[in-house]
């Protein structure tokens, strides 16, 4: 598969994913009758963050569907190590599991500080990780990676701000959601959101169709939806499909099909077990927290401990892929 093909079926998921942005809002922002006597009525200002069956189904959507694309670190870890002349996958294992663990224990010492860094690195990940491939090839890059990612981060925090602030405050502290408040007055969030968008645009988003279907449809989702609806919802069906989407293609580049066949039989062990330890983790959480915050605390630390060890591989693998080419 060359670039062109892998371009044209980015786009074409950019498409799927507006479409299904489309039909949530058709059902969720419009609901019939019968919608409305289940509860599930969603419209802006009476967001879903108490919800309990809205978020333990969210949970669970990212404990499997979203936390799959990483699902393949086993197999870049071993290549990993073959750069630099290893053969015990033990390394790898025991490295990437350290590195997990580390980021739990920081985030319980220093959960402010913690939850910064990541929201940096996350803007940065989902900015890169959801770029289509000629965007790769900018020469402000780095950027359009950060100013595409924050989008991810400042939309909840501009339409949403008090819901988002109350789950970074389940997460870290007190101390950090009363200095978002104090931003807030100065329509901080609002700010860094128009600026995000006009700069992903300005640099590469505007010679991009993709750009003018997933930005619009991020938006609304966390215009409409709750902040950790929207999240799920993002994070599932853009950033992760988009994610199998590129893997799919490097496993087999002549068929796609092939590929995304042997990316579901490569990645379904480790994706069971993460979703495993996810769940074991909800259940014990629960003892010491209602569901909602047991629920928040495991997606979003977990995510950051799967984040830093994830994203610390692809860059030693680009790093060392770049040096041997």
């Amino acid at each position: 598969m060359d670039n062109f093909e892998l371009s044209n079926l980015e786009f074409k998921h950019s498409i799927l994913f507006t479409v299904l942005v489309i039909i949530l809002l058709g059902v969720f922002i419009f609901p019939n009758q019968e919608f409305e006597s289940l509860d599930w009525k969603i419209i802006k200002n009476n967001p879903i963050i108490n919800n309990d069956t809205t978020n333990v189904i969210c949970f669970f959507l990212i404990a499997t569907l979203g936390v799959s694309h990483g699902s393949l670190d086993n197999y870049k870890g071993k290549k990993l190590l073959k750069f630099y002349s290893l053969t015990n996958s033990i390394i790898f294992y025991l490295s990437y599991i350290l590195i997990a663990l580390f980021i739990i224990i920081l985030w319980k010492v220093l959960p402010t500080t913690t939850l910064f860094i990541f929201l940096i690195i996350a803007a940065y990940h989902f900015g890169k990780e959801d770029s289509l491939e000629k965007v790769r090839k900018s020469n402000f890059k780095l950027l359009y990676y950060f100013s595409r990612g924050s989008i991810i981060i400042f939309a909840p925090l501009s339409f949403h701000t008090n819901e988002t602030i109350e789950i970074f405050r389940m997460i870290s502290s007190a101390t950090f959601t009363d200095y978002l408040f104090n931003l807030e007055k100065y329509y901080f969030f609002k700010l860094m959101l128009g600026l995000s968008i006009l700069s992903s645009y300005l640099i590469s988003g505007k010679e991009s169709l993709s750009f003018y279907f997933e930005v619009p449809s991020i938006l609304a989702i966390n215009y409409f939806f709750s902040p950790f609806f929207a999240f799920t919802i993002y994070f599932c069906f853009l950033h992760s499909v988009r994610h199998i989407i590129s893997l799919s293609s490097e496993l087999d580049k002549e068929n796609i099909k092939k590929g995304l066949n042997m990316f579901l039989n490569k990645a379904l062990p480790l994706s069971i077990i993460t979703a495993i330890i996810f769940i074991i983790a909800l259940y014990f959480l629960l003892d010491l927290n209602q569901l909602n915050e047991a629920i928040f605390k495991v997606i979003f630390i977990g995510l950051a401990s799967l984040t830093f060890p994830h994203i610390l591989l692809e860059y030693l693998l680009e790093k060392n892929e770049k040096k041997r080419n």
